[in-house]
């Protein structure tokens, strides 16, 4: 796994659990009301957490990966032969 594969690898797994833990722990925006805004839209969103859980679960995710591929026990080439 060259550099830049690696890059993007590790880019796309970040993305998708960061779309994944956005829902966890949201206050919704219950008591104060305002006209013409989301009823739904959250007072404290925690970004930083989120980004913070996510990078440390992406590193494990792609640690894992990054492994199995150096070790020959995730290798595509030769599942296809």
């Amino acid at each position: 796994m060259n550099l830049t594969g690696s890059i993007i690898i590790y880019v796309l797994i970040w993305w998708i659990v960061f779309f994944s833990l956005l829902p966890v722990d949201v206050d919704r925006n219950q008591k104060n009301f305002v006209e013409g805004v989301d009823p739904g839209a959250p007072e404290n969103p925690k970004l930083i957490k989120k980004l913070l859980y996510t990078t440390l679960i992406t590193s494990i995710i792609f640690i894992g990966i990054f492994l199995l591929v150096k070790y020959d026990y995730l290798n595509l080439r030769n599942l296809i032969t």
